[in-house]
């Protein structure tokens, strides 16, 4: 196996455990997050960063959930953020239906999977290298600049816009994830 047949590997077993939450939660809630707004959701991603950059820093866990549980977090935001972009504005008041959120959350994490290989092909395994901490930082430079352009009604001059923000921070989510799962195996 190639190092970037191992790391679609690793990357398709994270998202199905990420999925598979996404799945467990939308029993208990259903899909009354589709109802947010794009602003909301990236307050929400950053919550989960800054969690997870305040227990890396201060080296302690007052609450007890983990910091993969954030990555996972995430991840499933970031989908979320993406399913909402996606949608007609004329939906944004109303329910997505559960088999829809379903199948936009494949289609996003399909999306997703395809640019980190491209991405992965260019940076030539450099993820590997990178410490988690590091994921979080640029998870949380990701979530800056998508407030601003938020701030900018979503207009940028040269810049990639929101869907591309969460589709990176997603997969820095990801990366973290299965560093995580490395150093619990050690």
């Amino acid at each position: 196996m190639t190092a970037t047949e191992h790391t679609e590997a690793q990357f398709k077993t994270v998202m199905a455990q990420c999925r598979e939450l996404f799945v467990k939660k939308m029993h208990d809630y259903g899909t009354a997050w589709s109802i947010m707004r794009p602003p909301s959701l990236t307050d929400q991603l950053f919550i989960k960063a800054k969690r997870i950059r305040s227990i890396e820093m201060k080296g302690c866990n007052m609450v007890g959930e983990s910091v993969a549980g954030e990555f996972v977090a995430i991840v499933n935001y970031a989908i979320m953020g993406v399913i909402l972009l996606r949608r007609p504005a004329e939906q944004a008041d109303s329910l997505l239906d559960e088999a829809e959120a379903i199948r936009q959350y494949d289609q996003v994490a399909t999306d997703t999977l395809a640019l980190m290989l491209r991405k992965n092909h260019d940076y030539d395994e450099a993820w590997r290298d990178m410490r988690v901490s590091s994921y979080t930082d640029l998870i949380m430079m990701k979530l800056y600049r998508t407030k601003q352009i938020e701030d900018h009604e979503g207009h940028t001059l040269v810049s990639e816009g929101i869907e591309a923000n969460y589709l990176d921070m997603l997969n820095y989510a990801v990366f973290g994830l299965i560093k995580l799962s490395l150093e619990n195996e050690e």
